[in-house]
C-alpha cells in the first residue's frame, strides 16, 4: 500500500487541537539555534488566514500560508510597538496544512516541523542555508 492510501484511509483529520500539540512539541524540539526564540512562544491554529492576514502579505490563495510567526510587539508586518505584554504567537493554519499534507504523503509531524523552522529562520534572517540544514538535521528523534 502506498503513502497516500494510507493517509487517505484516515476517518477523522487532526483536529486544530491535534495540531496545537503537535506545534508545542515541534516548537519544543527545534534546533538549538532557534530555542531562544521560541521559549513562550503561544501557539494558535486557525483554519485560514483571515482577509487582513492575506491583504497584509498578498497573498492569492489562503492555501499558500502554512504557518505564520506574529511577534507580540507587532502592529502589522514592519511595524512594532515600543513596548509589549502580548506574546511572541505562531498561526497554523491547518486547512493549509492538511491541504498539503494529502497532496503530498509525506509525514504531517514533518510538515509541520519544517514549516514553523522556516518561518521561524526567516523571520529572526537566518540565511535559507542555514533554514535548509535545520529542516534537514535529525533533532532530538524527530524525522
Amino acid at each position: 500500500m502506498d503513502r497516500k492510501q494510507i493517509i487517505m484511509s484516515f476517518s477523522v483529520p487532526p483536529s486544530t487541537d491535534d495540531l496545537g500539540v503537535m506545534a508545542r512539541e515541534v516548537l519544543d524540539t527545534v534546533p538549538e539555534e532557534l530555542v531562544g526564540f521560541c521559549e513562550d512562544m503561544g501557539i494558535v491554529v486557525e483554519e485560514f488566514p483571515d482577509s487582513v492576514v492575506e491583504q497584509e502579505l498578498e497573498l492569492e490563495d489562503p492555501y499558500e500560508l502554512l504557518v505564520l510567526y506574529r511577534s507580540g510587539a507587532e502592529i502589522s508586518p514592519g511595524v512594532t510597538k515600543k513596548s509589549t505584554d502580548e506574546e511572541d504567537t505562531m498561526i497554523v493554519y491547518r486547512r493549509a496544512l492538511l491541504d498539503l499534507w494529502c497532496e503530498t504523503g509525506d509525514d504531517l509531524a514533518a510538515l509541520l516541523r519544517q514549516a514553523i523552522i522556516e518561518e521561524i529562520g526567516q523571520n529572526f534572517d537566518f540565511s535559507e542555508e542555514e533554514v535548509e540544514d535545520m529542516v534537514g538535521r535529525h533533532y532530538q528523534g524527530m524525522l
